[in-house]
């Protein structure tokens, strides 16, 4: 398939407001390809840099404007990305919106997190989705779901910290304001409707948008 028939599916998603269930169900429904904590590992393998740090600066503000990083963690850093033995926000950065295109390019896809959206903004078969819910209800979902949260004022503040900090990354890195309408084709409330239902709207609104990818 080329990219001309591709479509990508982007979810930018407010912490605990199932997102992520969200994206898998559309990728198991359209049969295509689910890109999530995936992107994190294929990227540090590209930027020559451990896993683990990555998912460290995974959706995080830079800790300073061009900082550098050091990984000596028996990784290669003979990349384009890495000078010497160091790599920088911006470069880590680049090392994920490259592969982000090329997965866009290759097969039809959903991508959560990470500005997709804003790294695939002229690609021709984008879907743009942003997910929420009131914050009690994500602070239950949070709840039922994570064990390091034992309560559910500790739920609503770790989805208020991850929120600010989703954020922070995609103002900084983008052009256009995180949650805000404006930015996405749909923002979808998941506490009003179950998670099928939702999947079912948003494949008829793509079937409908692009016809040809029916079926």
């Amino acid at each position: 398939m080329t990219d001309r028939h591709n479509i990508v599916i982007t979810v930018g998603r407010q912490f605990g407001s199932g997102g992520r269930e969200l994206g898998r169900k559309l990728a198991e429904r359209l049969g295509i390809k689910y890109y999530d904590k995936e992107l994190l590992s294929e990227a540090a393998r590209r930027a020559g840099v451990s896993p683990e740090f990555f998912e460290k600066k995974d959706e995080r503000f830079p800790t300073f404007v061009n900082g550098i990083f050091s990984f000596a963690f028996g990784y290669n850093a003979m990349s384009s990305y890495a000078a010497g033995n160091s790599i920088s926000d911006d470069n880590l950065y680049r090392a994920q919106s490259d592969f982000i295109r090329q997965l866009a390019h290759e097969n039809s896809c959903v991508i959560v997190g990470r500005t997709a959206d804003y790294v695939l903004r002229d690609f021709p078969g984008l879907v743009n989705i942003f997910v929420h819910a009131p914050a009690e209800s994500c602070a239950h979902r949070i709840l039922h779901r994570d064990d390091d949260c034992k309560s559910i004022d500790k739920a609503r503040q770790k989805a208020a910290r991850m929120n600010k900090l989703r954020a922070s990354y995609y103002n900084f890195y983008t052009d256009k304001t995180w949650g805000d309408a404006s930015s996405y084709h749909l923002s979808i409330d998941t506490s009003l409707m179950p998670m099928d239902d939702i999947v079912e709207l948003i494949c008829e609104y793509i079937n409908r948008r692009f016809p040809q990818s029916a079926g």
